[in-house]
């Protein structure tokens, strides 16, 4: 990977980790529409360590309120809403653990298909704006429980698979489960947090090999999705105030129709852009 890919790959990672659009299909299909190779798993891991400092930094104050009512709980159970969410995180990041591990071959090889990312980019687009329209509205973080924080978490789940989406597949859990558009998009910010430092981290140690991008270039492009992260977070939490998911939903399908036309007239290959 040289300098120019790190930049633009850690620009697409900082611009579509947040959105409900997929950071993991975004890297994939920006590598193979310029000709480079496949950035693979362990840069979209470790450079996603970028947007979630990002995350961490705007939320704080909240994220710090948790960790210090998550430690406060070992000790001395509690049912205040801090402690509880705190616990929530925790449930909800167990099904993308164990599934990570579980099916971390196929993460690395056969869910990077692009005929694979442009069905999931249009199914996943196709719930996120049906669960947007019927999502009853009524809900807040504080009716937040186990049953549905799981649910979340098995939504979160999905995103191991290029093109649904982090934030997309956990809001589409939320808004159908009834929790309000903003409510929905923070609990999926903070239940990322977790999951995907466990990954960075335990993805760190492959970069730098024969199949990954070295040091150099991955560590500038996690900066570059830290600083262009934090700004589409702002401008997120703003949007959804006053805006559906609409857009989002025919880019989505706009993007994955695309893929199918390209590679269906040879333009593009399935594999294009191999890992070396």
């Amino acid at each position: 990977m040289s300098w120019l890919e790190a930049v633009v790959l850690g620009l697409i990672q900082g611009l579509t980790e947040f959105l409900p659009i997929s950071s993991s299909a975004h890297l994939r299909i920006g590598a193979a529409f310029a000709g480079w190779d496949d950035p693979g798993a362990a840069f979209t891991a470790v450079s996603q360590l970028g947007t979630e400092t990002a995350v961490i930094l705007y939320f704080r104050k909240k994220i710090g309120r948790l960790v210090v009512a998550w430690f406060r709980s070992l000790r001395r159970p509690s049912d205040n809403p801090d402690s509880r969410m705190a616990w929530l995180v925790v449930f909800g990041t167990l099904p993308i653990a164990i599934l990570g591990l579980l099916f971390q071959d196929d993460i690395e090889h056969a869910f990077r298909d692009l005929r694979l990312i442009a069905t999931t980019l249009i199914v996943f687009g196709i719930f996120l704006g049906v669960a947007d329209f019927v999502g009853r509205k009524e809900r807040d973080l504080d009716h937040l429980t186990v049953p549905h924080g799981i649910a979340y978490g098995f939504a979160q789940a999905l995103a191991l698979i290029p093109g649904v989406s982090r934030s997309g597949g956990t809001v589409t859990a939320g808004r159908l489960l009834g929790y309000r558009r903003e409510q929905a998009t923070e609990y999926a910010f903070l239940l990322a947090v977790p999951a995907v430092f466990a990954s960075g981290l335990y993805k760190l140690t492959d970069i730098g090999g024969s199949d990954a991008p070295a040091w150099g270039p991955t560590i500038l492009g996690t900066v570059v999705a830290f600083l262009v992260g934090y700004a589409v977070i702002a401008w997120l939490m703003k949007y959804i105030s006053t805006h559906s998911y609409l857009p989002f939903v025919i880019y989505r399908i706009a993007l994955g129709v695309l893929l199918f036309v390209l590679i269906g007239i040879g333009k593009l290959a399935p594999d294009a852009g191999p890992a070396p």
